[in-house]
């Protein structure tokens, strides 16, 4: 019986996805695969240069260099340095943005458990660090001057500002708190970036986890029925 049906089932597989066909497709995924992990490089070797030199002073040149390629490959993946932070902070919205949705499914339900799991996400190592601080930084430094850098952003932050303001309307339902949820919202917003902007700066004796504590302060102070 056996050889019999080995050949039959050779024959089978062979009827089903010809060795040319299986071939061509480990190509073609082989050559995804390889401009994806070859873009990814460049975008780590851009945050890498935004964060040492700067916005105007980071260069194709540079990025190539960090990554350890060639600046023809810089140029056949991207084209352009605008082409290239366009495409770096897409990935670091699109990285923050999966990050504090990540923290808030995770919370659960509970409206006061997912305010204080999306204030700590900020906080959270991945995210928040010297070197993605500051590239954020540069890219807020242009943003006034970009439109696509607002246009990229802007539907992104509007949506994680609405959560907050959802949050804090619940939160004051229950708590019967005199605040306006916008106003307080916003003002848990702002500490939040000013926490990130100390913490890029270095200039005070500030920690993330000195930071956290600030931002948890802020939560108690505001809502100190849930969070005693």
């Amino acid at each position: 019986m056996l050889e019999i049906m080995t050949p039959m089932k050779t024959a089978e597989a062979r009827d089903v996805l010809p060795e040319p066909a299986r071939k061509g497709d480990a190509e073609k995924r082989g050559r995804k695969a390889s401009k994806e992990v070859r873009q990814q490089q460049l975008i780590e070797a851009t945050i890498d240069s935004l964060a040492k030199r700067g916005y105007s002073e980071t260069t194709m040149a540079d990025v190539a260099d960090g990554a350890g390629l060639s600046r023809g490959i810089v140029n056949f993946h991207f084209e352009s340095k605008d082409k290239l932070l366009v495409a770096t902070l897409q990935y670091m919205a699109d990285e923050y943005a999966a990050h504090w949705r990540a923290a808030l499914t995770k919370a659960g339900e509970d409206p006061a458990h997912q305010l204080r799991a999306l204030v700590a996400a900020d906080f959270d190592r991945s995210i928040c660090n010297k070197r993605k601080l500051a590239a954020w930084c540069a890219f807020w430094g242009e943003a006034k001057s970009r439109p696509t850098y607002q246009a990229l952003c802007g539907a992104r932050d509007a949506a994680y500002q609405k959560i907050f303001i959802d949050l804090c309307a619940t939160l004051k339902e229950s708590g019967g708190y005199a605040y306006e949820p916008q106003v307080i919202a916003l003002a848990l917003s702002a500490m939040l970036e000013g926490l990130w902007l100390r913490l890029m700066m270095g200039t005070e004796d500030v920690t993330r986890e000195s930071a956290l504590q600030a931002a948890n302060a802020f939560l108690s102070a505001a809502f100190p029925k849930h969070y005693p």
